[in-house]
Order: C-alpha cells, then sequence, then structure tokens
C-alpha cells in the first residue's frame, strides 16, 4: 500500500482492525467518524469526521463525503451481468419455476443469534409453493444442514441452490421475493432492487436494514441490539411467528406481479 503513495485513506468499518490496516498505508490524510464502531479506532485518524445518519449506508456517505469536502449521497450502482451466471439462471429456472415466479429463502447468517429456525422457514417454503411461487433454499453446500432441514420442513418443495456469487447475483436480480434474516443474500437483493422480508433480532433495522427497495422489516419489540456472536437463536426473533412472516411473504407476492424485474 505505501508503494503506492496514496494521498488519502478512508476508514469506512471504523473498527480497530480496519483503522490499523489504513494506518499502515502512510498517508497524509486518514480520515474516519468521530464516532467509530471500536472507540479507540478514533485515534489512528488525523481527519475526524461527524457523523449524523442512524443507517450505515448515510453514515458511509457522511464519512466519505467529509474526508473529500464534497457532500454524497447514496445512488443505485448497477453490478455487473455475467453472461456464464446468465445462462446457469436460465437452466435452473427453466427445471425448477418455469413460471418464473420464485422467491430466494437465505436461512443462515453470519452467526447463530441471527438465524430464525430453519424449521420455520421451511413452513414459510411450504406456503409459498401452495401459492405458485417456488421456493429456492440459498446455501453454500447442498449438504448444509440448515438447507437440510428447511428442505424437509417445506415436505420437500423447496430448493437448494448453491451458487457463486456472480450467479447468485443473476438470480437474485430475476427474484419475486427474497426472504432472509440480516446476512449478505438480503442486502445483494436490496442493491438489486428486489422485494424482500427481512427477519432482524439482535441487529437494529434502523442502523443495518435493507437499503433502497421495497422492503417489510419483521423485529420484535423484544429484541435488543447486541453484535455478541451468540451462537443460539436470539429470544426476540424467536418471537416471529411462521404466521407473521407467511403473511408478510404472500402479501409481498401479490405486490409483485412481474416475473423478472428490470434494475
Amino acid at each position: 500500500m505505501r508503494e503506492e503513495e496514496y494521498d488519502l485513506c478512508v476508514d469506512m468499518q471504523g473498527l480497530i482492525r480496519s483503522a490499523v490496516t489504513g494506518w499502515l498505508a502512510g498517508t497524509q490524510a486518514y480520515a474516519g467518524s468521530d464516532a467509530p464502531r471500536e472507540r479507540v479506532a478514533r485515534w489512528f485518524y488525523n481527519r475526524r469526521v461527524t457523523t449524523q445518519a442512524v443507517h450505515v449506508i448515510d453514515r458511509w456517505c457522511e464519512v466519505l463525503g467529509g474526508a473529500i469536502g464534497e457532500t454524497l449521497t447514496a445512488a443505485a450502482v448497477p453490478l455487473p451481468v455475467d453472461p456464464a451466471a446468465e445462462q446457469w439462471c436460465d437452466t435452473l429456472l427453466a427445471k425448477h419455476a418455469p413460471n418464473g415466479r420464485f422467491a430466494v429463502i437465505a436461512p443462515t447468517a453470519g452467526w447463530g443469534a441471527k438465524q430464525w429456525p430453519a424449521e420455520r422457514y421451511g413452513a414459510v417454503a411450504a406456503a409459498l409453493a401452495e401459492a405458485g411461487c417456488t421456493p429456492l433454499v440459498n446455501a453454500a453446500e447442498e449438504d448444509n444442514p440448515l438447507a437440510r432441514a428447511m428442505v424437509e420442513a417445506s415436505g420437500g418443495r423447496a430448493v437448494i441452490v448453491t451458487s457463486s456469487l456472480a450467479e447468485l447475483t443473476a438470480l437474485l436480480r430475476r427474484a419475486s421475493l427474497v426472504v432472509a434474516g440480516d446476512t449478505g443474500p438480503l442486502h445483494l437483493a436490496a442493491a438489486l432492487g428486489r422485494p424482500v422480508v427481512a427477519l432482524f433480532g439482535p441487529t437494529d433495522p434502523e442502523r443495518n436494514g435493507p437499503y433502497g427497495t421495497r422492503s417489510t422489516v419483521i423485529r420484535h419489540a423484544s429484541s435488543r441490539r447486541d453484535h455478541r456472536r451468540h451462537h443460539e437463536t436470539e429470544e426476540g426473533l424467536l418471537q416471529i411467528t411462521v404466521e407473521e412472516v407467511t403473511s408478510a411473504a404472500l402479501a409481498a407476492i401479490c405486490a409483485s406481479p412481474e416475473v423478472e424485474g428490470d434494475i
């Protein structure tokens, strides 16, 4: 990084780890939030930017804008289209969702506290299948235990789909709906402008929720923000019922008559 002789470094993450990494670049100007996620990180910056926004995307705009002396606002960013991934998606949907109506469900999350039970996702998947919307399960591998449990709970009506990032992007770009917790596929779907039903527990949707798309966020009043990586599902998240999620998912499907969305 020092060989590149950068003029400016901006720490968007606000962690000690990211702050140290940026400091190692050796730039004369090093900017970051005056209230980073880990407070010690701010001592590495020589340009501290005051932030007021709640959502992280708006806050990042404030940090980067303050670093370069401009007012920045969030904008849609078109993600690349990979021809090979599109062909893969065509083949997959011709087999499993020939009517073009399908929902992608992502039952996993970065840590256990954010994971709604797979059996409940399976019940939602069964209801979507009954409504004529094929449920596809996003999973890193075919034998993922959460994905398998979800398929079993759906009565075998959900289909596990493993994919590369480019393939997942192609799939989400065409999805009628995405149902997930606070996890990567949810936010990728939001970036692609697809409708989402988002289940939140220990993370705050006002700060980390889906951004820039039609979304239904479900979070129980008993949930409290807690980024400690507990293995067990957070108690507030467990208070969200299958009926709540199914109702929101079916309503979202009814509000999205198009088979594919142009981004």
